[in-house]
This record gives C-alpha cells, sequence and structure tokens, in this order.
C-alpha cells in the first residue's frame, strides 16, 4: 500500500525535487501530492483527477509513466481505495441521469414570459417601423 508512495518519494529526493516544486509545476494542491506519498487513497479526488495527479507527479520527476501507473493501479487495488471513490462518481452520475428530465417547478411560468416578452417585442417592433416608415402609428 505505502510502499507505492514511499518509491516516489523517494524517486523524488534522489532528484533533489521538493514536494513545493511539484506543486508549483503541477498546480496540484499540496494535500493531494502528500496523500500520494503517505499511500492514503481515500484522501485523493477520485476517477481520472486520481490517475491525473498521479501522471503529473511522474512528469515532473521524469519517471516512465506507464509501468508507474501499473504500480499506482496495483497499489490502489491492494488499498482497497479502488472502488471506493469510483462507486461515488456512479452513483452521482446516476441522480444526474435521473433528475436531468425533471422540470423544476415553477420553470414553467419564466417560460410564459418569456414568450409574452418576445411577442410584445416584435408588436413594438413593428410598430416603430410602420411609424418610422409611413410617419405614422398604425395599430
Amino acid at each position: 500500500m505505502e510502499r507505492f508512495g514511499d518509491e516516489l518519494r523517494l524517486e523524488r529526493e534522489r532528484r533533489r525535487i521538493t514536494i513545493d516544486t511539484i506543486c508549483a509545476v503541477t498546480k496540484v494542491s499540496l494535500r493531494h501530492l502528500q496523500a500520494l506519498e503517505a499511500g492514503n487513497y481515500a484522501d485523493l479526488p477520485g476517477g481520472v483527477f486520481r490517475k491525473g495527479i498521479v501522471r503529473s507527479y511522474l512528469n515532473v520527476l521524469g519517471l516512465e509513466e506507464a509501468q508507474w501507473l501499473e504500480r499506482f493501479e496495483a497499489s490502489l487495488r491492494e488499498s482497497g481505495a479502488a472502488g471506493m471513490r469510483d462507486d461515488d462518481w456512479v452513483e452521482f452520475a446516476e441522480n444526474v441521469r435521473r433528475n436531468r428530465g425533471v422540470q423544476q417547478p415553477g420553470t414553467a411560468p419564466r417560460w410564459i414570459g418569456v414568450a409574452v416578452m418576445l411577442v410584445m417585442l416584435a408588436a413594438l417592433g413593428w410598430s416603430v417601423w410602420k411609424f418610422v416608415l409611413h410617419g405614422r402609428l398604425v395599430l
């Protein structure tokens, strides 16, 4: 579990790169980088964000991405954190899908108001056009 994070930290220290430098270059928060090095995968964001943090870290250190990502995925599975956050994302996506078709109460009167305003604007535009073109107001 923590072995992957320890190896990352050792590689960083061997290259004499500070964690603050990685933070500045990648724009990843310090707490996420510290969680990665400590092996606290539950403290990392889920899904593609977690993998993106690892990729950014690896790029700054100049490490081979494919090999290290495989090791990260294996470490993630061993820790049991692999599915924990992914389930949250699946539940979130399902909630969005379910609620997407539901119209919020009170939105229908807004669309009616918008339609009435557009009709009034068209009538006003036509009246101005008639007045300017013919010199008199005709309704």
